[in-house]
């Protein structure tokens, strides 16, 4: 069963490597999931370039788990010397576009929501969901199928983790700020020099330590990295407008956050958005217990994902290397996909069936 599973899970990673599927663009990728999960007894569901499915005892009276990961691709950088969309295997390894990034941890979770999908008294309803609009954060993506999922227990989300057990993940903001001066004539000391009151708060963007530090992160990280003002050289600029890239631990809301920030500095303050919280998930929880218990280790990843997007407990799980993802000629080797799956079904099994 487990060798059929996969075979089945490489050939499904070759067919999704060979169609383009740049965010926004997967409509022929979410054609390929449907059509495999259907081709199996899987009554699947869609919305847009997202498809999911539960499995076939699903019960409304017990908790669900959610094995998400997603099937958009970056666009191929010009560092390329292979065809992205060509599946080649060689030295063991599987090339193309998406094979590592998530292609590898998709088919992997698949695998291990089929070899589920027909058994019976599971103490867990599973739930696959393949989605869309990952690498751009798109709101036409896992975050738009959250609702039509019912309720969710947590989640196992698929990206290359080299199979090690990614317990926390930063959250991301970026603020828009806005110091206000006054014009003036700079030969005559005249205004208020907005580039002055925004260093002021640059410097304490710089210095300031939040109060809780993360056990995986330590503190949250704030950096300045852009700025404008002024128009020509003998005008005080009126303002001075700067980004600052936060990345917030699992230990802070967003909106806590941004409510320090704007109670430290003058400037206006303006997020672009909020919904990309950091998360988390403990580490006496079940699913991660489970893995502690096959030799793996926890750790805090600094990359975004569509945890971001979840309100649940949720562990960062997958075949692959975070170090491979958009890199040229990305590869995932194929005995990471077997051990991959097999691993995901070790795991789950001792959660779902006690």
């Amino acid at each position: 069963m487990i060798e059929e599973l996969i075979q089945d899970s490489t050939d499904l990673l070759r067919d999704l490597i060979r169609i383009p599927s740049f965010s926004k663009e997967e409509s022929q990728t979410a054609d390929t999931i449907e059509r495999f999960l259907q081709q199996r007894g899987v009554h699947t569901f869609r919305k847009r370039n997202n498809v999911w499915a539960f499995n076939k005892f699903f019960d409304a009276s017990k908790p669900t788990v959610l094995l998400n990961s997603h099937h958009d691709t970056v666009k191929p950088n010009t560092g390329y010397t292979r065809d992205p969309f060509s599946p080649d295997v060689a030295d063991g390894k599987l090339y193309g576009l998406g094979s590592n990034d998530a292609g590898g941890c998709l088919v992997s979770l698949i695998a291990a929501f089929l070899h589920f999908y027909t058994q019976e008294k599971l103490r867990y309803n599973l739930c696959v969901a393949a989605t869309a609009e990952e690498e751009i954060s798109g709101t036409n993506g896992l975050e738009s199928v959250v609702p039509d999922l019912g309720p969710l227990d947590f989640a196992i989300v698929g990206e290359p983790t080299l199979m090690q057990l990614a317990v926390a993940e930063r959250g991301l903001m970026v603020l828009d700020c806005v110091a206000h001066g006054t014009a003036g004539h700079a030969a005559r000391d005249e205004g208020d020099n907005a580039i002055y009151k925004a260093l002021k708060d640059i410097q304490w963007f710089t210095s300031y330590r939040f109060p809780k530090e993360s056990e995986e992160f330590g503190g949250v990280k704030m950096s300045v990295t852009v700025i404008h003002a002024g128009s020509q050289h003998n005008v005080v600029p009126a303002t001075c407008e700067f980004v600052v890239d936060v990345r917030v631990t699992d230990v802070y809301r967003n909106e806590e956050v941004l409510d320090i920030i704007r109670k430290h500095v003058t400037c206006d303050v303006k997020p672009r958005s909020v919904r990309l919280k950091p998360s988390s998930i403990p580490k006496d929880h079940p699913v991660v217990q489970a893995g502690l218990a096959m030799g793996r280790t926890t750790y805090g990843s600094p990359t975004t994902s569509d945890q971001a997007l979840l309100d649940i407990p949720s562990l960062k799980l997958g075949p692959g290397d975070s170090a491979r993802s958009h890199m040229a000629d990305e590869f995932i080797y194929l005995d990471e996909i077997g051990a991959g799956i097999a691993l995901y079904i070790r795991i789950l099994d001792r959660v779902v069936k006690g």
